[in-house]
């Protein structure tokens, strides 16, 4: 009997290797891409005004944290140009200016602006 069981097991692991092997991994990637990592491929390199968070400007010098704060508190917003009718200073015009071909804008996701997440995200040095 012990024996019987052993060979039911054994072909059970066997056929579900097998499944496992004929499964094309590509397909199993697909199925666990979220709406959250198709919004941030959409920026493509690029810091989305209307869904990233502060620490996303720190790349930028002069940005972090308070032009970068103005900017996540300001939106949503149309155009990448559409920030330059909040209350800057001038020196932050300058410095938006500066960097202004490495922003995008796409539509906000929910996700991505729930609570204070886009304000303090959690990611610590």
């Amino acid at each position: 009997m012990k024996r019987l069981l052993a060979w039911l097991m054994s072909g059970v692991v066997l056929a579900g290797l097998l499944v496992t092997l004929l499964l094309p991994g590509a397909a199993l990637a697909a199925e666990r891409r979220n709406e959250i990592d198709d919004k941030l491929a959409e920026s493509v390199g690029k810091v989305d005004l209307n869904n990233a968070s502060v620490r996303r400007f720190q790349q930028y010098p002069g940005m972090y944290p308070t032009l970068a704060g103005k900017i996540v508190l300001g939106g949503p917003y149309d155009s990448v140009d559409d920030v330059l009718e909040l209350d800057l200073t001038d020196r932050q015009r300058e410095l938006f200016n500066k960097y202004k071909e490495n922003f995008t804008v796409t539509p906000p996701a929910i996700a991505l602006n729930e609570g204070f997440d886009r304000i303090n995200d959690g990611v610590y040095r």
